[in-house]
């Protein structure tokens, strides 16, 4: 099982970053958790304004604007994040990642990383591409592996196979 390669070559864009902002609210206990507590205040709001309405105290408008910018904020959260994301790597130029049993390295046109396995032990796939997470709750280092970024659609098996025998899949 030694001296498996995959490479991926691609310029960033913000829809690599949305979709790794979403599978990191799913892969971290304090994102779930973030939204979990996000949506029991939305209802929390949703239960004041029906009370104050039904009492005749307030009126609606203010509360429900507020309640849907946050409505609103809360979705685009990953697309603003993204955006901002891609607006950094964007000036590195090119991405350049090798994957083989020894590691990640990820390399742009001005800087070179090279990543232990231990660094981002886990990983998930959506079907844009695969992101590796760092070990702690809230997984705040991650590296995007976009599936538009392999040399061949066969690569994607060969990265998969890579990822599950050195990473734990959530």
């Amino acid at each position: 099982m030694t001296g498996r390669v995959v490479e991926l070559e691609y310029r960033p864009v913000a829809k690599d970053f949305v979709s790794a902002l979403r599978a990191r609210r799913r892969v971290s206990r304090a994102m779930r958790r973030q939204v979990w507590l996000l949506g029991l205040a939305a209802c929390c709001c949703v239960f004041v304004v029906a009370s104050d309405l039904a009492d005749g105290e307030m009126p609606p408008f203010p509360m429900l604007i507020g309640m849907c910018v946050f409505a609103f904020l809360l979705v685009l959260q990953p697309w603003l994040v993204g955006h901002q994301f891609q607006r950094l790597a964007e000036r590195r130029g090119v991405i350049r990642v090798t994957v083989t049993d020894a590691g990640v390295t990820v390399a742009t046109d001005d800087s070179s990383t090279s990543l232990q396995w231990s660094v981002q032990p886990r990983y998930r796939e959506t079907a844009e591409g695969f992101y590796m997470f760092s070990p702690e709750k809230n997984a705040a280092n991650f590296t995007v592996l976009p599936k538009r970024g392999l040399r061949d659609p066969a690569d994607a098996d060969r990265l998969r196979a890579i990822l599950d025998a050195h990473l734990s899949r959530v």
